[in-house]
C-alpha cells in the first residue's frame, strides 16, 4: 500500500500534515508519499523520529492556497494537488489524499484522473456523525445544483461505500425531503424520486430532517447544498448542547451562589448530570473532524479523499486510516463495476447514463 500525501494542503501545513503522516506510517506501517516543497518536508521530517519509516519525498515547487479559486490548478502547473494526481493515473501509488483547498483538489482530480465513465459528476460523502447507527451521507458539497440522474448516481455510489466501508448488505438508501410521501419535496427530489425506485439499489424513500438521526436507513441522499447545511448544523448544534451543558454546571459566580443554596437538590440531580456529561461528550466527538477521518470523493477514476482544512496531526493521521481504508475497499472498481451493470437499465429513461 502506497499513499500520496499533499504536504502542502491546509492551514497548518506541511507542520501538521508530515506529523501526521509520521503517526500514520509508523501505525499502520505503509509508505507514504508527501508531495509539496521540497526544504520545507525535509525540515519538518528532521523534527520527528522517522527511523525505519518509509516517507518518500516528491517534489512539487508550487501552492495550491486555502483562498485560491480553482483556476488556479491549471495556472501553478507544478502544483502538490496535480503531481500527486499525476502519480495516482500513472499506477504509482493507491490512493491520495489532502487537506487542501476541497474545490481546487476536485478540479485537479477531474484534470488529472478523470471520471469514470457512467459518472457525471463526482460527489463528496461521509459518514453521518450524528446518526444512531453509521450512515453514509452524500453530496456534502460539491454539486449545489444536480439533476436527478446526478442523485441516482450518487445513490449508486453511497451505496457501494457502505457495503465496502461500513460492511453493509443491501444498503438502505433514502434521499431527503420535506415530507415522507412520495409527492412531496422539490422538484429535483420528486424527479429522483422514480428513478431510485427504478435503479435496482434498495431505495426506502423519503427521510425528513428529524429522522436523519434515528438510523432509519444507511444511505442519505441529497444535493451539496442541502448537505453541507445539514452536516455544519449538526455540527454546531452538537458543539452548542455541549457548550451549553459545561456552562450551566459550572456557571458564574452568582450561578454558583444559588446552587449553594438549593444544596440538598443539587446532590439529588448530580448522578444524573454526571450520567449525562458522557454521553454529550462522546457525540462532540463523534461529530469531530478530527474523529471523522477524510472524505472521499466518489465518481473520479482514482481514490482522492479530502480531509478538514483546520486538521491538525491527529486528524492528518485519522485521514490518512480512512484514505487506507478506502483503497482497500477497492472502491473505484466497484463504482465502475456496478455502473457497467445498471447501465443497460438506465439507458431508457436517463440521457446522461449514456454519456
Amino acid at each position: 500500500m502506497k499513499i500520496v500525501v499533499d504536504a502542502m494542503g491546509g492551514d497548518h501545513a506541511p507542520a501538521v500534515v508530515v506529523e501526521g503522516a509520521v503517526l500514520a506510517a509508523r501505525e499502520f506501517g505503509v509508505e507514504i508519499v508527501l508531495v509539496g516543497r521540497e526544504e520545507a518536508i525535509r525540515r519538518e521530517l528532521a523534527r520527528h523520529n522517522t527511523a525505519g519509516l518509509s516517507l518518500p519525498i516528491v517534489p512539487a515547487s508550487e501552492v495550491i492556497e486555502m483562498d485560491d479559486h480553482v483556476n488556479a490548478v491549471r495556472a501553478k502547473k507544478d502544483n502538490s494537488l496535480s503531481v500527486g494526481m499525476r502519480l495516482i493515473k500513472e499506477g504509482q501509488a493507491d490512493a491520495f489524499m489532502s487537506a487542501g483547498n476541497s474545490g481546487a483538489v476536485m478540479a485537479a482530480a477531474l484534470f488529472g484522473l478523470g471520471r469514470i465513465r457512467g459518472i457525471d459528476r463526482p460527489a463528496l460523502a461521509s459518514i453521518f456523525p450524528a446518526s444512531k447507527t453509521p450512515a453514509i451521507f452524500i453530496d456534502l458539497g460539491a454539486n449545489t445544483d444536480p439533476t436527478p440522474q446526478n442523485l441516482v448516481q450518487f445513490a449508486m455510489m453511497g451505496s457501494v461505500y457502505a457495503e465496502r466501508i461500513l460492511g453493509l448488505n443491501q444498503p438502505r438508501v433514502a434521499i431527503v425531503s420535506n415530507g415522507e410521501e412520495p409527492e412531496k419535496g422539490n422538484e429535483r427530489v420528486k424527479a429522483a424520486y422514480p428513478l431510485l425506485q427504478a435503479s435496482g439499489l434498495n431505495f426506502i424513500g423519503n427521510i425528513e430532517g428529524k429522522d436523519i438521526p434515528q438510523g432509519l436507513t444507511d444511505v442519505i441522499v441529497t444535493d451539496g447544498f442541502t448537505g453541507n447545511v445539514i452536516i455544519k448544523l449538526t455540527e454546531g448544534l452538537v458543539s452548542f448542547l455541549a457548550r451549553t451543558l459545561k456552562e450551566s454546571l459550572t456557571g458564574s459566580l452568582r450561578n454558583k451562589v444559588g446552587l449553594g443554596l438549593m444544596l440538598p437538590g443539587l446532590i439529588l440531580m448530580l448522578p444524573g448530570m454526571l450520567f449525562l456529561l458522557p454521553t454529550i461528550q462522546s457525540l462532540r466527538k463523534r461529530v469531530d473532524y478530527r474523529e471523522l477521518g477524510a472524505a472521499p470523493l466518489l465518481g473520479v477514476n482514482g481514490v482522492v479523499l479530502i480531509a478538514h482544512g483546520r486538521s491538525d496531526a491527529q486528524a492528518i493521521r485519522g485521514a490518512i486510516r480512512s484514505t487506507i481504508r478506502a483503497a482497500e475497499g477497492r472502491i473505484v472498481e466497484t463504482i465502475k463495476s456496478n455502473i457497467g451493470a445498471a447501465r443497460p437499465q438506465a439507458s431508457h429513461g436517463s440521457p446522461s447514463a449514456q454519456a
